[in-house]
């Protein structure tokens, strides 16, 4: 799925009023038609509503909104937020629809005369949507903060009020409607992606309101957000004469005293993501841990009984992952460089692979072309010699992908995979439980087993990340947030990948 930029949405806009044809007014009441549908499931008749509205097409959508709800038998009450705009002539033309279906709408210019509104009522914020200009001031900005101190459930229409589609470093985080939920036509916003933002989005989902799609199709956009449809495609079958030999020997780099596991939850991925084999290269100390955890696994034993000083022979390898559990002594350090140098198969590089390029920023400039790298924020920032966050960090993202020719997978919640030709991939998988040790092990595995198996780079990173957050997803069926630990992400890639591959799942559930 694609991701617009504010102004590409309002040339799609104009482009479906064009060419399908439909008036402004029809495709501003299709929108709110299928936003209704939707209210329907979350919100139950009995309850009261009050719909905020600004002057312009947002509101619009609001007033063919309370429309909808008054004929249904909903208690909706409306409040135009004067926000020193002029009204749209489609917010005019609805608010006399809406006037002769018995609802009259409140003006609201003075913040006091804001209406009492009880926790267990609805707000549905219909005030500004895409084309917010600027941060909201005076009245308008006065209603939003009235609205978030009210603790009632708050439904967003498109975009909470306030918040920018793209760069919101700019904005008055006072002045940002926070939504329990937000229902946003056709794209995901730029500006959703951004964990600073989600606490002014709540839960979010996209609606189809049928804008016109070759015009979506041929709108170019370095910004895509992964579906299922994206993987499935990309998924590699298996012929019933097939043998380990053809799904690829990796080599993991991992490990070192006391930290045995992330090297055996990294080869367990790697094992389970399909690769035919799977060598680890650790420490002494971590042999008989790695060998006891997980038999499936060939291990290298390095001569240093701590860390790892010496590199393998790499002939054998189809692909190589470094990085989890590694340590960062010199030695382990000369040995990554070692490894830059003579690496000839795809590569990806986690966790203290990365903190060794950062304390040796020498290294960086060594990555052979399309190698992935998956930090975490701090992780990467270190890497960038940044201190940037959200819109501006994804903008350095993108600059380190292409001026190393890398790919980059910044972990997070909507984790985002930066191509060396500028695209962007944010993950749709994922849940706050996978936020625990060795999940990022994990990931690493199944990244380098996909390589093994032949994956370009790209589809790699995009698939594993998906499968990734998939795992995570299926063990949250099972445990809670609080509960999941890594070990429960690994034992359902297998799960993750029956799932994005076949229509029916109950098969296995």
């Amino acid at each position: 799925m694609k991701i617009f930029t504010s102004a590409d949405i309002r040339e799609i806009d104009a482009a479906t009023i064009r060419l399908e044809p439909v008036t402004p007014a029809g495709l501003m009441e299709r929108a709110a038609t299928t936003l209704f549908q939707r209210i329907k499931d979350l919100v139950a008749p009995e309850r009261k509503v009050s719909i905020f509205a600004g002057p312009g097409n947002n509101g619009g959508d609001g007033l063919v909104l309370a429309r909808l709800m008054h004929e249904d038998g909903y208690v909706v009450r409306v409040y135009v937020v004067e926000t020193g705009s002029g009204r749209s002539s489609e917010f005019r033309l609805n608010a006399e629809r809406l006037e002769r279906s018995g609802i009259m709408t409140v003006s609201l210019a003075d913040p006091d005369q804001f209406p009492v509104i009880s926790r267990d009522e609805v707000i549905i914020d219909a005030i500004f949507g895409t084309g917010l200009r600027k941060p909201p001031a005076g009245a308008a900005a006065a209603v939003i903060r009235r609205i978030n101190a009210t603790g009632a459930f708050v439904i967003s229409v498109d975009v909470p009020s306030g918040l920018f589609c793209e760069d919101n470093s700019g904005s008055d985080r006072e002045n940002i409607v926070r939504a329990s939920r937000t229902i946003t036509f056709q794209f995901p916003k730029l500006s959703f992606m951004f964990a600073g933002n989600g606490e002014f989005t709540g839960e979010w989902e996209v609606i189809d309101i049928g804008l016109h799609a070759d015009t979506i199709s041929a709108m170019p956009t370095p910004y895509h957000y992964i579906l299922r449809e994206t993987v499935r495609p990309m998924l590699k079958g298996r012929g019933k004469f097939d043998h380990k030999g053809k799904f690829g020997h990796v080599l993991l780099i991992a490990g070192s005293y006391g930290k045995a596991g992330a090297a055996t939850l990294s080869a367990g991925a790697a094992l389970r993501a399909g690769a035919g084999l799977v060598t680890v290269h650790t420490s002494s100390a971590s042999v008989l841990a790695l060998q006891a955890a997980l038999p499936e696994a060939m291990v290298s034993p390095d001569p240093g009984t701590g860390n790892i000083t010496t590199l393998p022979d790499l002939s054998p390898y189809a692909a190589i992952g470094a990085g989890p559990g590694l340590g960062t002594d010199p030695d382990t350090a000369e040995v990554l460089g070692e490894l830059l140098e003579k690496v000839t198969v795809p590569l990806v590089l986690d966790a203290d692979a990365l903190n060794i390029m950062s304390q040796n920023r020498g290294l960086i400039d060594r990555l052979p072309p399309a190698t992935i790298i998956t930090p975490h924020p701090g992780e990467f920032r270190r890497l960038a010699a940044t201190e940037s966050t959200d819109y501006h960090l994804l903008q350095e993202q993108v600059l380190f992908a292409e001026r190393h020719k890398c790919i980059v997978v910044l972990k997070g919640a909507h984790t985002s995979v930066a191509m060396p030709d500028g695209r962007i991939y944010f993950n749709s998988t994922g849940n706050p439980g996978m936020a625990t040790g060795g999940s990022g092990d994990v990931l690493t595995g199944m990244i380098a087993s996909l390589l093994a198996q032949g994956y370009d780079p790209g589809e790699a990173a995009i698939a594993g990340v998906y499968l990734h957050g998939l795992s995570g997803d299926i063990a949250l069926r099972i445990h809670s947030e609080e509960s999941v630990i890594a070990g429960d992400i690994l034992m359902n890639i297998g799960r993750a990948f029956r799932e994005t591959s076949f229509n029916s799942f109950s098969v296995y559930l």
